[in-house]
């Protein structure tokens, strides 16, 4: 049997299982378990700024959201990059798929 290893520290994942996974719709998963991120975690999140190199894109941002980051003045761009590789880093177990 075939497997896929992303990670040396993680279980392997079968072609067969990923298969099944990314063929899964969001109504096709429960995700009861998951409890929201509450205030409380944001209140002691900390940022941290990333030291790879950067792809630049356009991406669109609610207005609200561009002006929170933007008026912490310089760096809102990697600040923006940094919460959102947080975020990534909290969901890097998650077994939906990837789109």
């Amino acid at each position: 049997m075939s497997t896929v290893r992303k990670s040396p520290n993680k279980k392997p994942v079968s072609k067969k299982r990923l298969a099944e996974l990314q063929a899964k719709t969001d109504k096709d998963i429960d995700y009861s378990d998951i409890s929201a991120t509450s205030r409380e975690f944001w209140e002691t999140a900390r940022v941290v700024m990333p030291e790879e190199p950067k792809q630049q894109i356009s991406m669109r941002v609610d207005l609200d959201v561009l002006e929170y980051f933007k008026a912490m003045g310089k760096g809102y761009q990697t600040r923006m990059n940094a919460v959102l590789r947080s975020y990534m880093a909290a969901h890097e177990e998650d077994p939906r798929p990837r789109r």
